[in-house]
């Protein structure tokens, strides 16, 4: 961690107290809690998410920004405060310094959490869906922040693969271009959040927590900087038809276009108008998966812990 950023960096105890003895920290964003989902479904998803990575093993820390600080890990009325309030930024790298410096309550994009966790020291942050490039990228240049993040920050990205409102193949020429790998576990394809198979497959499958960590380990040994990209499918029983995801995706980003909402209330409303399309369908989704790949990441992050503490 640079001595510079130290300042701006509040732990909480339990974090503080895991970094301390060595023990694996998994990141999580914050930017689901306050415009992913809907109250109370997001407060409840994000405390099940930090016992089920607690359960595994692992201490979680959501990242948020309040008071002018980088909080690390925060208390349950924290938790609830940013599940309700109407008055959270949503933060990227680029947003870091206005929030902070305002004293602002800031929810943490991927981008965003990315940039704290590596200033954090924390190796391995999960999230629902990563941001890509998004459809009619060509004539529009909405290319998420998330991919250049993952170009320059040596994080794990634990993901359902990238949401399903994007352009996927574009996405991962993206990533290809800048260097990212791009892993899956448990199946050869590259997931689209709400539906398992994106038509596209990753560049290696790896299943073995270990053999991730290995990995990871290996190619920072190397001097190479970046992110890694760790994509698991939603659970089968959750998942929904990708037909029926790519027409409902059409019809909103119609709509987006034609109300003029681009930038960061793209999306937001695209997931807002899934859910409503869907009867709900896409929240129950969302949740599973977002469950799934706390589960996925908390193994990565024992392993990573596990690899550390090995002699030689």
């Amino acid at each position: 961690m640079h001595d510079l950023a130290r300042p701006w960096l509040q732990r909480s105890a339990s974090v503080e107290a895991a970094q301390a003895a060595g023990r694996p920290v998994v990141a999580l964003e914050s930017t689901i809690i306050a415009h992913g989902m809907p109250y109370p479904h997001n407060v409840q998803t994000a405390r099940e998410v930090e016992a089920l990575i607690r359960s595994i093993g692992a201490e979680p820390a959501t990242i948020a920004l309040m008071g002018g600080r980088i909080r690390i890990g925060l208390s349950d009325d924290e938790l609830e405060l940013l599940a309700r309030s109407r008055e959270v930024e949503k933060v990227s790298r680029r947003d870091l310094p206005a929030v902070l410096a305002s004293g602002g309550l800031g929810a943490t994009t991927v981008a965003g959490t990315m940039s704290c966790a590596a200033l954090a020291g924390i190796e391995v942050f999960v999230t629902g869906g990563m941001g890509g490039v998004h459809r009619g990228a060509a004539e529009s240049f909405d290319i998420s922040a998330d991919l250049q993040e993952l170009a320059r920050t040596s994080v794990a990205v634990v993901c359902a693969g990238a949401k399903s409102i994007l352009d996927i193949g574009l996405t991962l020429e993206y990533l290809e271009t800048h260097g990212v790998p791009v892993l899956s576990c448990e199946q050869d394809a590259f997931a689209a959040f709400y539906t398992r198979d994106s038509g596209f497959r990753a560049d290696y499958r790896i299943d073995d927590p270990v053999q991730q960590a290995r990995f990871l380990r290996t190619k920072w040994d190397l001097g190479l900087a970046g992110g890694v990209v760790l994509a698991t499918p939603v659970p089968e029983a959750a998942a929904l038809p990708r037909e029926e995801v790519d027409a409902y995706t059409r019809q909103a980003i119609d709509e987006a276009k034609a109300q003029g909402i681009t930038g960061k209330a793209l999306t937001p409303f695209l997931l807002t108008r899934m859910e409503q399309l869907t009867g709900g369908r896409s929240l129950a989704t969302n949740i599973a998966l977002v469950k799934h790949n706390a589960e996925v990441g908390a193994r990565l992050a024992c392993a990573l812990a596990q690899l550390r503490r090995a002699p030689g």
